[in-house]
């Protein structure tokens, strides 16, 4: 999901500035001029960051960083200032600050902790979801009738009932955190937490400290305790995703919470107590890369204790149309549009695609499609270029022109967010501006 920055600036310049600069990381954007108007903003949308100037008008910044966190304790908050100092600094963070930045000075570092801050919160909303979500979709809940995905099925079935630790191996979109959900749904600990977290998301010395947490003053900034993931998620599991991209130092670190179910805080000397179960999930061949020297052999052969491959798209065809048409229901229902239904020419083209993006490519195809549709059955012509193999000059004048509505159309639908509408289309940021020019929108 698109993550939201709310930046509260009573410099309108500025804070359009840093509105159009961080839009165009991808971010979703708000702009307030107030602190009333930035903390109502906050009580309708779920923000992730908030950047606030120091000096407000109708409020200091340093302390409205406590009004942030009573509406919404899992949004971070990074103070702006023209004139920094010390004890506002140390205020700040001391109130719950994600960090405090001096104006022209630490320009460069904000687009940085802006993303650093977004991953943080990105993790404690998801553990706010976790812990107010009664129930989880099981095993039973996977859709497919193929052998392949059934055969995955039962392998997970079989080990959802012990406590052992689970490797999930497959390509990019083949549904390995949905099947972590299932078997931690259908384990003795579906009582507990459900965390999961995307190690590639995060430099080493950020991952160590949100796995294992830290003790104050063990760095700079480091002002108070903080419980990490594995503390966490006590009593559950934990998701290690692309767990293959984990920096060498810590896989030894993580080796011994598999091996001795304890671990060492950072900036600590005495051991806590893991109770989890860790299923980790990657898309890399880590028994080759164990063998090349790029993963621990020795946390390979831990993980690897029970592993489940899940089948690309394209090796479970006959499952492409049952689920298109869940997909199809789901994206009808949220807008809203029921009776919805596919012809026999995108019936056909989606089931002989290879599905490079498998699962999570299909979803987005049909939820583009289901936007473009003006009526209740989409038609072939619905689907992005890559499905159409006719590369002949008028083929492709014509797909020009019909690639050209559909930008338009998903640009309405979004209200011109651009990078929602690059999302929607597959294509990235820097393509759709080309686009857009090359098409004269």
């Amino acid at each position: 999901m698109q993550q939201t920055v709310l930046i509260i600036d009573d410099e309108k310049k500025l804070c359009d500035l840093l509105a159009r600069i961080i839009g165009l990381e991808g971010y979703h954007t708000l702009s307030a001029y107030t602190a009333k108007e930035g903390l109502r903003l906050l009580k309708t949308q779920q923000v992730s960051v908030v950047l606030s100037d120091v000096k407000l008008p109708d409020f200091n910044g340093v302390a409205l960083v406590k009004e942030i966190k009573k509406i919404s304790p899992a949004t971070e908050v990074i103070n702006l200032t023209a004139f920094g100092n010390i004890r506002d600094g140390v205020e700040a963070v001391k109130n719950g600050a994600f960090d405090y930045l001096t104006k022209a000075d630490d320009n460069d570092r904000i687009i940085p902790l802006v993303s650093a801050a977004a991953r943080k919160a990105n993790l404690q909303f998801q553990m706010m979801e976790q812990g107010s979500r009664k129930d989880m979709p099981g095993l039973s809940d996977v859709i497919g009738q193929s052998p392949a995905i059934r055969e995955a099925v039962e392998l997970a079935r079989k080990v959802a009932g012990t406590d052992t630790t689970v490797l999930l191996l497959g390509e990019t979109g083949t549904g390995k955190e949905v099947f972590a959900r299932a078997i931690h749904a259908e384990s003795a600990r579906n009582k507990g937490p459900f965390v999961a977290i995307n190690c590639s998301a995060f430099s080493a010395t950020l991952l160590e400290s949100e796995l294992f947490g830290y003790r104050a003053g063990a760095f700079t900034g480091a002002d108070k305790d903080k419980k990490g993931l594995f503390e966490e998620a006590a009593g559950g599991t934990i998701l290690l995703d692309e767990i293959g991209e984990m920096d060498l130092e810590l896989q030894a670190k993580l080796l011994r919470v598999l091996e001795s179910r304890t671990f060492i805080k950072v900036g600590d000397t005495k051991t806590t107590a893991a109770d989890l179960r860790v299923i980790g999930a990657t898309n890399r061949n880590l028994q080759q890369e164990a063998a090349d020297g790029k993963f621990r052999s020795d946390l390979f052969y831990r993980l690897s204790v029970f592993s489940i491959p899940l089948p690309p798209l394209r090796q479970r065809r006959s499952d492409i149309p049952v689920l298109a048409a869940h997909y199809l229901d789901e994206f009808g229902n949220r807008a809203g549009r029921t009776g919805l239904k596919f012809d026999a020419g995108f019936s056909a083209m989606i089931s002989r695609y290879d599905w490079k993006g498998n699962i999570r490519e299909l979803k987005n195809v049909i939820e583009r499609a289901v936007i473009l549709a003006e009526g209740d059955v989409l038609s072939a012509e619905l689907l992005p270029a890559d499905f159409h193999g006719d590369r002949s000059a008028d083929a492709s004048l014509n797909m020009q022109s019909v690639e050209k509505q559909h930008i338009r159309k998903v640009l309405a639908h979004t209200h011109g967010n651009k990078t929602e509408t690059a999302r929607l289309l597959g294509i990235g940021l820097t393509t759709l501006y080309r686009k857009i020019e090359e098409y004269g929108i």
